[in-house]
């Protein structure tokens, strides 16, 4: 293990950190390159994650979770994504559907659900519309209340972690606004198929679907929230969730200093290693004060999480700062391995991919961008 990777927050016990560097290094780890090459969903390693308690980490007791912090979570995220952020992707869908309904559900989907969660359901947020993109404000997806169901009808288009979910989280339009919905994927009227876009070049957990909804009746105590209030409750939940998109990003990033370095240090090119040439040196020294000045502010954005505040500036800001680092570190490892970085039995390429591929999806920079200058103009 490299020196960068030995450091940790002291706010998480040490035995708790390597319990899961020891998981990720037997069980993820040796199948990263596959699950990239083959793009699929990690089915039984995410099974594994929730039997070892790592799924629910920050998630209360009583609702089978471990009742530990954000911070705690965290260092999931950026664990297992050191490995393969095609599963650091997996469980961020799955900690989607679970904050959503810790956050707004009503006790009794909270009971019916969050356990289950806990113990490897397979979940995915199904949000994006292919007329509407990311503006969920209005969507063509509709649910109505028959007297004793909603009734949904429409269709979800590129949904991550769709191809094995086993329960979704919808939005829908209503008679009151866009409302949010719990869906298991078993109901009569819940289809999916690949659309003519469903593989992306990073973060390859599983080719993305279009989900249909056809009739779907669900109870009426599905709907997560108030009803026309879905926006709000999606929006908070990806507040959360982009903390640890930036704890996968960490990972990633760390992976490929390590790895980098790793080969520089052994390297010898005209009669010296490449590590002992200055503008080698220089290129460590950057994307490390870079790596440790992202994950500070990651631990400062799990602390806004603990405590319910300052949502819409910590997270984006970890987000925003923690991709694009993740981005211009795998780049870089790559301009250091030379014609080894470029090869493709070198893990850099998938670094590199994920890395970028992470930089759009889960907020954009021009979105995180506006968010931030909404929160400044509040101060």
């Amino acid at each position: 293990m490299s020196e960068l990777g030995a450091r940790w927050d002291p706010m998480v016990d040490e035995r708790f950190v390597h319990r899961v560097r020891a998981f990720t290094a037997e069980r993820i780890a040796p199948d990263a390159d596959r699950i990239d090459r083959e793009d699929v969903y990690p089915v039984e390693i995410m099974r594994a994650l929730a039997r070892e308690g790592f799924s629910a980490i920050f998630m209360p007791e009583q609702l089978g979770g471990g009742g530990q912090s954000h911070r705690h979570a965290l260092t999931v995220f950026e664990e297992v994504s050191y490995a393969s952020a095609a599963v650091g992707i997996s469980l961020i869908t799955v900690l989607q559907a679970q904050t959503i309904l810790r956050l707004f559900g009503n006790p009794g989907l909270q009971a019916r659900y969050l356990p289950k969660l806990a113990s490897g359901l397979l979940a995915s947020y199904a949000l994006t519309e292919a007329n509407h993109g990311s503006d969920i404000r209005t969507l063509d997806t509709s649910a109505s209340f028959d007297g004793n169901n909603w009734v949904l009808n429409g269709e979800k288009s590129f949904i991550t972690s769709g191809s094995a979910a086993e329960f979704f989280i919808i939005l829908a339009q209503t008679a009151k606004g866009v409302s949010a919905f719990a869906v298991p994927r078993d109901l009569p009227g819940v289809s999916t198929y690949e659309g003519s876009n469903s593989a992306t070049f990073g973060l390859r957990n599983g080719p993305h679907i279009n989900l249909v909804l056809k009739d779907v009746a669900i109870p009426e105590d599905h709907l997560i929230g108030e009803d026309g209030k879905g926006v709000r409750a999606a929006v908070t939940t990806l507040d959360y969730s982009r903390t640890m998109a930036a704890g996968i990003s960490m990972g990633i990033a760390r992976a490929a200093f390590d790895q980098a370095l790793e080969r520089a240090t052994h390297r010898v090119v005209f009669d010296e290693k490449v590590i002992q040439k200055q503008g080698i040196q220089w290129y460590f020294a950057d994307m490390l004060t870079r790596i440790d000045a992202a994950r500070l502010l990651n631990a400062r954005a799990a602390d806004a999480l603990d405590a319910g505040v300052d949502l819409s500036r910590y997270p984006s800001e970890a987000k925003l700062f923690a991709a694009k680092t993740a981005t211009d570190v795998a780049s870089l490892c790559v301009q250091i391995c030379g014609a080894y970085g470029v090869m493709e039995s070198a893990p850099y390429g998938r670094y590199l991919r994920d890395a970028k591929a992470y930089e759009i999806a889960g907020g954009s920079p021009e979105t995180l961008k506006n968010t931030l200058a909404k929160a400044i103009q509040k101060f």
